[in-house]
């Protein structure tokens, strides 16, 4: 009887423990109850962490049921002991679940946010009135001093932007968010990599439903991922395995599998009972095998294309991410370029090799086919302006032992170009992959692990400073998105804002009003909707408002994103798997 009583010891404790936590719950809400506004912003956090715990509260009742050793049957007792450890984990994370709720439902945001609030508050004040007061004097000063007192200006600027901006990241981080950010940010992305896996993975595959996808578009290898992951989207909205097919790859003869892992390791069979050419997701629904055609020539277009992000996930990623939509998108390349053993281990001593380290930032100039076609020419120097100014921003928050670059580009004279030009920073590069990215050498296998390496080291650089015009800088920042929780501001593009080939319309919405103060402008109002043409990085950006038809420039401040949600399949069968291996 002795190990019942201990058992009933323990029990207790717990128990105790719950109706400590169901108390200060209850005890909150009483006290929010004259507080109605803190009240409806802190209920949705609440009534999500009282399913957790009832869950929990009911897994410790079987748990405590277990444990009755009859009269008897005292041999048990060894059994009971192992339950009762169990069970004293289970205490322990109880405990550190109700420290955390206290964080989580306290009165009022912790002393360092509403310090460091205040702190950004008074600095924008500040920056105003230093502003407002220099321009004054600009405009009296005497035309020989004017270029002068601007490049003073423009410092002065540049320091005070700088402290806002710390502030600010600070702010971000303060009071456990930080930590939050980044256990929301591996849930949601564990649980999306799950729901692609348990697709990709049916059970029988000559009765899955099938999309082909063909990797052979003629083009680079950054436009050729990302015509697979174009695939995969559609593949995923339609619930069909996708079925790759890459045999005789420009870049890799032997196919997708011989560099990456296989997008499924149950069914790389197109067979199947019917097949046809997509005429959209009504139509096909009989059709087994649905063959894709690439983007341009998709006809009708189905709604899952970017930059629209599932309904189910949009409110968790609007609160985490400042680009939802590139999120999205870079969970799909997340899985698809999950390296084989030979080229992880490649990465590795590529690594070691040329002393890649932190503090670091990436740089990608592309030349050779893109310049006077897709993109204009840009010299080093506009590049290495906005490099420097991120190790201030960066000197500001870390030591910098070393102003490294990570320089990637397929132009072979450029190295020596920066290294010449910038004595005092240390640039990271491998020439051969310059030379392996020339149009002569571009479609080997040699310049494939090329393209493969630098993609992969300009996305572990703290920032990126590229053209978005090249898809190799895109992939490189939907990569870096995988990395961290945010990595939405970690980017300088000298041309292009973010796109995704084929995607449906970019869209804004006014939230202030704006009267032209000139022919290139166009008027808003609140609520109107912009299509986006493009952000000229000086504080205004162009497109159409759609409902008046014009088209010019207006205050990108004065706008927010337009964020598109689709009801894609929420897979409940692979959240219910995912949810058993957490417990």
């Amino acid at each position: 009887m002795r190990p019942w009583a201990g058992s009933w010891r323990w029990i207790t404790l717990v128990l105790l423990a719950w109706g400590t936590l169901l108390f200060y719950i209850g005890g909150h809400l009483v006290r929010d109850s004259e507080h109605p506004e803190r009240s409806s912003r802190e209920l949705s956090k609440i009534l999500a962490k009282l399913e957790r715990l009832k869950q929990q509260n009911e897994d410790l009742r079987r748990m405590a049921e277990s444990l009755r050793i009859p009269e008897g049957q005292a041999e048990a007792g060894s059994l009971a002991a192992g339950k009762l450890r169990s069970l004293e984990d289970q205490l322990t994370r109880a405990k550190q679940k109700i420290h955390s709720f206290q964080k989580l439902t306290g009165d009022g945001p912790g002393p360092t946010q509403e310090e460091l609030r205040r702190r950004v508050e008074n600095g924008v004040k500040e920056f105003w009135y230093f502003v407002r007061s220099e321009v004054k004097k600009l405009a009296n000063a005497e035309p020989s001093e004017r270029q002068k007192y601007a490049d003073t200006l423009l410092q002065d600027l540049g320091h005070q932007e700088r402290s806002i901006m710390t502030d600010l990241y600070y702010l971000s981080q303060a009071d456990g968010v930080g930590e939050w950010r980044v256990k929301e940010a591996k849930d949601l992305s564990d649980l999306v990599q799950n729901r692609i896996t348990y697709l990709q993975n049916p059970p029988d595959c000559s009765k899955a439903r099938k999309l082909v996808c063909n990797i052979n578009k003629g083009c680079g290898y950054g436009c050729q991922l990302h015509h697979v992951v174009y695939c995969f989207m559609i593949a995923y909205g339609t619930q069909r395995t996708l079925i790759l097919e890459s045999h005789n790859w420009r870049y890799a003869p032997g196919g997708w599998e011989t560099v990456f892992l296989p997008v499924s390791n149950t069914c790389t069979d197109r067979s199947g009972a019917t097949t046809g050419h997509w005429s959209g997701e009504a139509h096909d629904k009989d059709v087994q095998v649905v063959e894709l055609p690439i983007v341009d020539s998709l006809h009708p277009r189905p709604p899952y294309l970017p930059l629209a992000i599932p309904e189910d996930l949009a409110p968790r990623l609007h609160r985490l991410h400042g680009d939802p939509s590139v999120w999205w998108v870079s969970q799909f390349v997340k899985y698809l370029v999950r390296p084989q053993a030979w080229l992880d281990k490649e990465i590795q001593q590529t690594t070691a090799k040329l002393g890649f380290k932190h503090p670091i930032i990436g740089v990608h100039v592309r030349r050779t086919d893109k310049v006077g076609t897709e993109a204009a020419f840009h010299p080093i120097e506009e590049y290495m302006l906005h490099v420097e100014e991120q190790f201030q921003h960066l000197a500001r928050r870390v030591h910098i032992d070393k102003k490294r670059v990570y320089l990637a580009t397929d132009d072979p004279s450029l190295l020596q170009e920066a290294k010449t030009k910038y004595p005092d920073y240390e640039f990271i590069s491998d020439n051969s992959i310059s030379w392996s990215a020339g149009l002569h050498n571009r479609y080997t296998e040699n310049s494939l692990r090329g393209v493969i390496l630098d993609i992969h080291f300009l996305s572990q650089t703290d920032f990126l400073v590229c053209t978005f015009s090249s898809q190799v800088c895109r992939v490189a920042y939907e990569i870096m998105q995988t990395l961290h929780p945010d990595a939405s501001s970690f980017f300088y593009s000298l041309d292009d804002i973010y796109y995704f080939g084929g995607q449906n319309a970019h869209n804004q919405i006014a939230i202030y009003p704006h009267q032209p103060r000139n022919s290139e402008d166009i008027p808003l109002e609140p609520g109107d909707v912009i299509g986006v043409a493009g952000n000229h990085w000086d504080g205004y950006s162009k497109g159409i408002n759609r409902k008046l038809g014009r088209t010019g420039l207006y205050p990108s401040y004065k706008v927010k994103e337009k964020i598109e949600t689709v009801k894609y399949p929420m897979y409940p069968e692979a959240d219910k798997l995912l949810n058993s291996q957490k417990k």
